[in-house]
């Protein structure tokens, strides 16, 4: 019964890890700057939300910004602390396909240094 159980979540687990592809458009990059406003260092991805000052109207949107895996990003330098809660951030990546406030993150810029997202976009 608990070989069945694992099975089951290990299937649950993979269903839940989508495709680039699927989701963002490479041809749509974006450049953002923005003030941290959230972090999940999870699995299989990390996401952070900035709030970005909409140009034409002012106000302010908050982006969803996804990188590879808490793993990858360890791997390139990255840890928990590197990005916090109210720091002044830049980006690069590629915007989802559905056109929500949703980027697949390549690089980003953290106390003028410039660190890749270990991102599945491959940039």
């Amino acid at each position: 019964m608990k070989a069945l159980a694992l099975i089951l979540l290990a299937a649950l687990a993979a269903s839940a890890h989508h495709s680039f592809d699927a989701e963002f458009d490479r041809t749509k990059q974006v450049s953002l700057t923005g003030i941290v406003t959230k972090v999940e260092w999870t699995n299989p991805h990390v996401w952070f939300w900035i709030n970005v000052k909409d140009e034409t109207t002012g106000k302010f949107v908050n982006w969803g910004c996804e990188m590879g895996s808490p793993n990858a990003l360890q791997r390139s330098g990255w840890t928990i602390a590197t990005l916090k809660e109210g720091m002044n951030v830049s980006l690069t990546g590629s915007r989802a396909k559905d056109g929500s406030n949703k980027v697949n993150t390549a690089a980003v810029l953290v106390d003028g240094k410039r660190l890749g997202a270990a991102s599945s976009g491959g940039q």
